[in-house]
């Protein structure tokens, strides 16, 4: 167990945790809503410290992202547990503790070891992904400082209900806020991932990316009769267009039948390429389809002069036509980030 850094003492042995926007008051003895948090005789602990469930030497698009470092690989570091309940869930194994806890491994990889391991596997940076990386805050905080120290990127893959002041805390130390925004309304939200207040994650993206200039791109997976209808779309992109600008990357992908959501078909492929056809009347310059290979629109094409820039099919990578952050052919900005992980 590791002592929890944000966190209240409310009297009576009761805490509050400010690790997320939960901020779940705890009695002792008890949890919070992620399962992970627990209140220990007055002390907050987080019990996934050094913990990992999944790790993997993983391309960066796979996060999705496709403006950062392209063609490199990220170590990729999961762990237990999730602050959301999401129907849809892709890697409920390791995010619902409740069916999952007695398989849990013992392996633990301390932040020293994971930056050799980075270095190792010749990575470029490391990931917190596979699980919400929020779920063992205090270790992707000490982790993300050491990467720093070593010239190597980090990334948050993220659902986004990280706290406001946790943010503030990482930030320093962290390149990348990749952000899933899985719908555009309360009613979705709720029935989704059983959360009522999803507005903050909107604040807090805009957060990582102006007070801490993160690298943000965000991913919606469109799930049929949820948050597919022309209503949610249009207010997805245009948030993403007036909060975080037109150059900010969209990834919509397709839903596959998992979890408690096996009812439902695949999203077909009109949808998805509507949803881009929306991203795009709405102005957003990088509308990129997803869990679709060899789909024209994983490649990146400069809005300005149509002309390639980065070659994708499937995890194959080939950069043709970019130069620093622009366009090598018309100049034009594009959003990119490569060497050091800072703009050109």
């Amino acid at each position: 167990m590791h002592e929890a850094m944000l966190y209240e003492k409310l009297g009576e042995q009761r805490v509050r945790c400010n690790t997320c926007q939960w901020r779940c008051i705890i009695n002792p003895g008890r949890f919070g809503v992620c399962r992970t948090y627990r209140n220990q005789g007055g002390t907050l602990y987080n019990l996934n410290y050094a913990s990992v469930s999944s790790l993997a030497a993983d391309p960066i698009e796979k996060k999705p992202l496709f403006h950062f470092f392209p063609g490199s690989l990220a170590l990729s570091l999961g762990s237990w547990g999730c602050n959301f309940h999401c129907l849809d869930c892709q890697n409920w194994e390791i995010s619902c503790l409740e069916t999952t806890r007695s398989c849990h491994t013992q392996r633990q990889v301390l932040p020293e070891e994971a930056v050799a391991m980075a270095k190792g596997h010749r990575c470029a940076g490391i990931a917190w992904t596979y699980n919400e990386p929020s779920l063992w805050f205090e270790y992707t905080l000490d982790s993300a400082r050491l990467a720093k120290k070593n010239n190597l990127y980090t990334v948050y893959v993220t659902n986004g209900y990280l706290s406001p002041e946790a943010l503030d805390a990482i930030g320093p130390y962290l390149d990348v806020w990749r952000v899933d925004i899985k719908g555009f309304a309360d009613s979705l939200y709720r029935s989704l991932a059983r959360i009522n207040d999803w507005r903050g994650i909107l604040k807090v993206a805009r957060r990582a990316k102006d007070r801490w200039r993160m690298h943000v791109e965000v991913v919606t997976n469109i799930i049929p009769t949820m948050n597919d209808d022309d209503k949610q779309l249009r207010g997805i992109a245009g948030w993403i267009r007036e909060e975080l600008g037109k150059l900010t990357p969209w990834h919509v992908t397709r839903f596959y039948p998992n979890y408690n959501l096996t009812h439902l078909p695949p999203t077909p492929l009109t949808t998805l390429e509507h949803a881009c056809d929306i991203g795009r009347e709405t102005g957003l310059k990088f509308v990129y389809l997803g869990n679709v290979p060899g789909h024209q629109s994983e490649s990146t094409f400069c809005y300005s002069c149509g002309k390639p820039v980065v070659e994708r099919v499937g995890y194959q990578v080939k950069v043709v036509g970019l130069a620093g952050s622009r366009c090598r052919s018309c100049g034009a900005e594009l959003n990119f980030r490569t060497s050091e992980g800072k703009e050109e």
